[in-house]
């Protein structure tokens, strides 16, 4: 039993950085626009509704800032580790060095989740915005075509359903990511460019538009919500800190920089850049446009079976629209549209790169960490997990999405914070050009905010979760123990025993 707590060699991380067949494309900007543009979208474009109804009313903005400060005891630990562990995988990889396979398992099931629930949760926002621009034009599509089955009968409708868009947006990603990384890495910046204006524009806009009235009461008084047969409480303290704990997948875009190491120029010390640069920005622009959303809008107004039924797809253009400034809802339309598909963009990127991380070490098949030569990303990969989430996405109510998510996202977080400890105390002598501050400060204060917070996510996500984590263990147990090659005498991408260790590669350039 005790060789499941077997760690991976520093040896064997230096052998995958030598033969790893990702380009490294990818500078300090580019890095901090990849992280930007998984965090503006998913937050900003999706989450503002969901949060300001199920949860915290006008008081989303005080939701925003515990999530925030939540991330930055998480990303100092990230920085840490990335300056450490210059390699694709996430906090999947910084665990299996640190503390154990099984640890690191877990850690990457629960990444997985994170990921391909997140991918899903932006596909069907996506969607809530395509039809809006559509409509724009004079077209419209059926209810059968843009809503998941489960919401389809709760509004009283009968026979087939499925969300086409978000299905086919996720193929279309795939379809660019599987070019090559620096193409899409290209596509991001632009996208990035469009989506920060589109935010600064709703937050001067939008502060024109403010009636002080949906403020009051600026934290409403605590009740009970009831929707498809299923009771949760909201509002007051209690629902604050859920919206916290809702809102929290809005910050995995700095988790996904370090999923991206292995393509990163100069790792060490610019993915840990990007890592806090990302976060400092989002978590300012979040704060701003959540006070400016709920200013606008009454946060009872993002109800799903109420008079604005599709406003809790797509919250900041209907905020616009509702206070009788069509053009700006175009404005914020077309922005969100295109910005959304550079979240899709960098989720499928990072759900790419721990597969391939975690088949590189033999613990998920061979068939994820086949890397094409030419384009230089997992081409196979990618596919099989945009089929996936394609399916699952035009399938699936977004607030079950969304809540799943943040589990999976502070689950992550929680382990990243105990496993940067554990190798601060083991390897004190570790080249890190990044140290965290009061380290035993900051990973107790990351732990206990990020358990305190999955305690607060709804009962149906601890449930949907844990499962998904009991299931994990079983794969493990079953597969993954069996197959993983340090187990098995090998090392990483070494495909075999190499006991001596190898150079440490110049990668400072």
């Amino acid at each position: 039993m005790s060789k499941i707590w077997v760690k991976k060699p520093m040896s064997a991380y230096e052998a995958d950085i030598k033969k790893s067949q990702l380009k490294r494309v990818l500078g300090k900007w580019s890095l901090t626009a990849i992280g930007i543009g998984a965090i503006i979208g998913g937050g900003i474009f999706v989450l503002t509704g969901t949060g300001a109804y199920y949860n915290a009313g006008p008081a989303l903005a005080l939701s925003f800032v515990i999530a925030g400060i939540a991330c930055v005891f998480a990303a100092l630990c990230y920085a840490e580790f990335a300056s450490i562990l210059p390699v694709e995988g996430s906090a999947y990889a910084y665990a299996y060095g640190t503390v154990g396979e099984i640890f690191a398992w877990i850690i990457g099931w629960g990444l997985i989740l994170e990921y391909a629930m997140g991918s899903m949760t932006v596909a069907v926002s996506w969607s809530g915005y395509f039809g809006k621009l559509l409509k724009m034009f004079g077209l419209h599509l059926p209810d059968y075509l843009t809503t998941d089955p489960q919401t389809y009968i709760a509004a009283g409708n009968s026979g087939f359903s499925m969300n086409l868009p978000a299905f086919l947006i996720v193929l279309f990603v795939i379809s660019i990511l599987v070019r090559g990384t620096k193409g899409a890495a290209k596509a991001n910046n632009f996208i990035v460019v469009l989506k920060v204006s589109a935010i600064i524009f709703v937050i001067i806009a939008g502060a024109f538009f403010i009636n002080p009235e949906n403020w009051s009461p600026f934290i409403p008084e605590a009740t009970t919500i009831t929707e498809n047969g299923v009771s949760h409480s909201a509002y007051g303290i209690g629902g604050v800190i859920a919206g916290a704990s809702a809102i929290f997948f809005a910050y995995v875009g700095f988790d996904a920089v370090s999923t991206q190491a292995g393509e990163a120029i100069d790792p060490k010390k610019d993915v840990p850049f990007a890592i806090i640069a990302s976060l400092i920005i989002c978590t300012l622009l979040y704060i701003l446009v959540s006070l400016v959303l709920t200013g606008m809008m009454h946060y009872t107004d993002f109800n799903p079976l109420g008079k604005y039924p599709d406003a809790i797809k797509a919250p900041v253009a209907y905020a616009f629209d509702i206070a009788g400034q069509a053009w700006a809802g175009y404005i914020i339309t077309i922005a969100a549209t295109i910005g959304l598909i550079s979240v899709l963009m960098v989720m499928i990127m990072g759900q790419s790169r721990i597969f391939l991380g975690m088949s590189k070490d033999g613990l998920i098949p061979q068939t994820f960490s086949k890397v094409n030569p030419e384009t230089g990303v997992p081409t196979k990969n990618l596919i099989i997990l945009g089929i996936a989430i394609s399916i699952v996405a035009s399938l699936t109510p977004i607030n079950d999405l969304a809540h799943m998510t943040s589990f999976g996202t502070l689950f992550a977080f929680t382990m990243v914070c105990v496993a940067v400890w554990i190798l601060r105390i083991r390897e004190p002598h570790l080249q890190r050009n990044f140290k965290v501050p009061a380290l035993p400060v900051i990973a107790c204060c990351g732990i206990a905010i990020n358990i305190y917070l999955i305690y607060n996510l709804s009962i149906e996500a601890q449930t949907y979760s844990f499962a998904w984590l009991i299931i994990g263990f079983i794969i493990y147990f079953l597969y993954s123990k069996k197959h993983s090659k340090l187990q098995n005498g090998g090392y990483g991408e070494t495909f075999k025993a190499e006991q001596e260790p190898l150079e440490k590669p110049d990668l400072d350039l």
